[in-house]
């Protein structure tokens, strides 16, 4: 399951919804950066490393070689978990080739960000991009580096040598010192080791028993960093063949892909937006779809649903499965618009432009369509939406040539509409 816009899609619901049928979830990309929230009998629990199908008893959660991790991090959520009596105990597994996010990458995330100013790429500061950095740059700290603890304490000083070199000569800022590092690595591996095991040997003995598994993207399609809005995007590939790769499996073992798309469009941080609406109407529907992030409670950019970055988001990753999500927040409006196309330099584009530069360059080819003045939060069931929210999502469909298997008409696990089986 990925996101095919720029995040945000309420992709935590739908990932809780489906785990009734699955017996593990994996995650394979990003760190705590993401945010995934699930709303269940009223009780909202915000996910940012765990799985999404922590919330299920018996479903085994996973995080994939792909998923870069801060122990802190992590131990606040399971925390917080536990506190809410969520039973975890022996249900989370860590691959020992994450990568660990350390405070070096924090403050050389957030030195970068205040250098940029105004050109700042509006990352969570979160340290994730300068991890993925040591990853690719073969210097990273492992969490299989902590059972080691010469090796750790080498490994460490090393890459502190360079992280405090850039952070006092080149940032201005203090240095982050090695000994408390180390010290508080020692202390997070006693926690963090009994959860380290092989997570692609766990999915071979949930394929070989004919379990489904369903893999977890976390940010959106269009913030990949090979295929999105470069360079407004995270620092993984979110696309489904990083699913793969992220968790040590071959592609033979995805057998279907699920987009998930909300009814409208919205991103956070810097980079174009063809079709944001900066007005009264932006407004609302980030009032009415409380459209503020999970992990950093910044307001989301609104605008209308945007179906040229979605040919392109399901385009990478062979989509054939579509949920759209946030139906209800369109509820009262008396027209909508749909991006069909964009004109650029006088041609029109049925994709977008490999460039941010062209992309914020480009004019939306907007398509109307009548809205609808019945309620289609809480529905259930096809039959239940106005005609004109069943005319939107036929129209939607028609424009991707993907059908909508699942519609989520609220944050409520309930609040869904679940049209075709998403298991092949």
């Amino acid at each position: 399951m990925i996101g095919a816009q720029w995040g945000d899609e309420g992709k935590g619901k739908i990932v809780d919804l489906l785990t009734d049928r699955v017996s593990a979830v994996v995650r394979f990309q990003g760190g705590h950066n993401a945010g995934h929230t699930l709303v269940i009998n009223g009780a909202k629990t915000v996910l940012h490393l765990v799985p999404s199908g922590i919330l299920r008893a018996g479903v085994q959660c996973l995080l994939g070689n792909g998923v870069v991790v801060s122990p802190p991090a992590l131990f606040a959520e399971l925390d917080k978990l536990e506190g809410s009596a969520i039973d975890i105990a022996g249900r989370l597994m860590v691959s020992p080739a994450c990568p660990l996010v350390l405070p070096s990458h924090v403050a050389l995330d957030r030195a970068r960000e205040a250098r940029r100013g105004d050109h700042a790429i509006g990352t969570t500061c979160r340290g994730i991009g300068p991890a993925y950095e040591d990853k690719v740059g073969r210097r990273a700290v492992r969490v299989a580096d902590l059972e080691d603890e010469r090796a750790l304490s080498e490994r460490v000083r090393e890459l502190l040598d360079l992280h405090n070199f850039m952070l006092e000569r080149y940032y201005g800022e203090q240095p982050i010192d090695a000994a408390r590092t180390l010290d508080e690595l020692s202390v997070a591996g006693r926690r963090l080791l009994p959860m380290m095991g092989d997570v692609a040997e766990a999915l071979r003995v949930a394929r070989a028993a004919g379990h489904n598994v369903l893999f977890e993207g976390a940010q959106g399609s269009l913030l990949d960093i090979d295929h999105g809005t470069y360079p407004f995007v995270t620092s993984s590939n979110t696309m489904a063949a990083a699913a793969a790769l992220g968790a040590g499996v071959g592609p033979g073992y995805i057998d279907s892909v699920l987009g998930v798309a909300k009814a409208y469009t919205t991103r956070v941080g810097g980079g174009p937006f063809p079709t944001e609406l900066t007005d009264a109407l932006g407004e609302r529907l980030r009032s009415v779809g409380y459209e503020f992030g999970a992990t950093t409670g910044r307001p989301r950019r609104c605008g209308w649903l945007d179906v040229v970055v979605l040919r392109r988001a399901l385009l990478a990753s062979s989509v054939n499965a579509l949920c759209l999500t946030k139906l209800d927040v369109l509820d009262g409006l008396d027209t909508l618009r749909i991006a069909v196309a964009y004109r650029w330099r006088g041609k029109r584009l049925d994709y977008p432009p490999a460039t941010a530069e062209a992309l914020a360059g480009c004019e939306p080819v907007y398509e109307d369509l009548p809205g609808w003045q019945g309620a289609t939060a809480g529905a259930t069931r096809i039959e239940d939406l106005p005609a004109g929210a069943r005319r939107y999502l036929e129209r939607i469909e028609t424009l991707l040539g993907v059908p909508i298997v699942i519609v989520s008409t609220g944050a409520e696990r309930g609040h869904t509409i679940i049209l075709s089986d998403t298991f092949v």
